[in-house]
């Protein structure tokens, strides 16, 4: 066998090895340095990427590399573990990204019939350039190369590569998982993720999508559109528009004299009183995220209480308002 001929289980006996002995010893062990750029990353934990792939030698040819043989950039090391279907970025790539972002970066080559896209692509500058606008990263955590053209082409490459490999479950690492969920949505529903990814870049373009108020991370998480956060931070925005929600309850209060949920019936009035009086939330009938972009109709709009609301928006796809009253009626 030739130097670069490494396999899965051999990579992950070396993982393995590192997790015994601790990273310091591993390192010591066999005469490696700290990885001054890649960096693997399995199940959640960073592992200097060209130490594990000079061990992973040993178990599958014989004996460890030595640092002087090889080297640890996309030529050597990192390309050999990136070609095994293992996550490789760069020390100052940055924080690990975020569904929004695999979003976009998953559109590009799913739009290009899967090839490989190099750093130097003006669509891989282009769209640098927008993940380095996305919010959910604090200038704190952000490296020197946060989302580069290189970065990016290498989380391109990590995808495909997982594309390649038959994809697999999701790891119990948050940078693994997100990749196979996202690539997961973009094999059973392409042209709505592709609609996603446009939404996204287009919202990001014209600075819509980054001039939203904040919402707390838990609460988009169970309002979560499979699109990503701002698509869903977008939705939830437009439900609570005030002069809406006010024109639909008087609509409702004109029709049916009380503001009893569409679903289960439940009237904050009648319960709580004065302090319940006018109180209850606005939904939208077709998610905004797949109604795409215009006005709002009162039509598209009923009002729910906030359980019937948080139980139509978990999980996906989210429930229909028949569905929820057939769900309540078992």
């Amino acid at each position: 066998m030739r130097i670069g001929e490494l396999t899965r289980d051999a990579v992950l006996q070396a993982l393995a090895e590192c997790d015994r002995l601790g990273t310091d010893d591993f390192l010591a062990s066999y005469g490696f340095k700290p990885a001054r750029k890649y960096v693997l990353v399995h199940e959640g934990k960073d592992y200097d990427s060209k130490a594990v792939a000079g061990v992973a030698h040993r178990y599958c040819q014989g004996r460890a590399l030595r640092a002087d043989e090889f080297s640890g950039g996309r030529a050597a090391a990192a390309g050999w573990l990136r070609r095994l279907g293992f996550e490789v970025r760069t020390r100052e790539s940055g924080p690990a990204w975020v569904w929004d972002e695999l979003v976009l970066a998953c559109a590009l080559p799913a739009g290009d019939g899967w090839a490989d896209i190099d750093p130097g692509d003006e669509r891989v500058v282009e769209l640098s350039r927008l993940l380095q606008k996305l919010p959910f990263h604090p200038e704190a955590t952000r490296g020197a190369g946060f989302r580069d053209p290189e970065a990016v082409a290498g989380k391109i490459r990590d995808l495909r590569t997982r594309r390649a490999r038959g994809i697999g479950n999701p790891t119990r690492g948050r940078s693994g998982r997100a990749d196979v969920e996202v690539l997961h949505a973009f094999l059973a529903a392409p042209s709505t993720m592709a609609e996603a990814a446009r939404r996204i870049g287009s919202g990001l373009r014209s600075g819509e999508l980054l001039r939203l108020p904040e919402t707390p991370l838990e609460e988009l998480e169970e309002y979560s559109a499979p699109e990503g956060r701002l698509l869903a931070r977008r939705h939830l925005y437009r439900e609570r528009d005030h002069g809406l929600r006010e024109r639909k309850i008087a609509e409702v209060l004109r029709e049916r004299g009380h503001l009893g949920c569409t679903v289960c019936d439940f009237d904050f009035e009648a319960k709580y009183g004065a302090h319940g009086a006018g109180y209850i939330e606005c939904h939208h009938v077709v998610p905004l995220h797949v109604a795409g972009e215009g006005q709002t109709r009162l039509a598209d709009l009923v009002l729910v209480c906030a359980n019937c609301h948080r139980m139509v928006h978990r999980g996906e796809p989210w429930l229909t308002i028949d569905q929820l009253r057939a769900s309540l009626a078992k």
